[in-house]
């Protein structure tokens, strides 16, 4: 069993709203040292698979096929046995 750590940001050149929205409320509530700050997705993924390159395989189509938008978004991972 592996355990992957999948993190999905948006590219930089790619406007984040929602990043700008936080940065908004953190400079309201007198945090304005914060210049930029950007939003993305964290998932933990449990593979049953028998060796890390069958896990990084399964993970890598997980993320072009659903988990990740390529045109927006890139990612970086952590496998770990467990």
């Amino acid at each position: 069993m592996y355990l992957a750590k999948l993190y999905v940001s948006h590219k930089p050149s790619i406007l984040d709203p929602q990043g700008e929205a936080i940065k908004k409320a953190l400079h309201s509530l007198n945090h304005q040292s914060v210049e930029s700050i950007s939003q993305g997705k964290y998932f933990e993924i449990n593979l049953n698979e028998n060796n890390q390159k069958d896990a990084e395989n399964v993970l890598k189509k997980a993320c072009e096929e659903l988990l990740v938008n390529q045109n927006m978004e890139t990612y970086h991972y952590e496998i770990k046995e467990v």
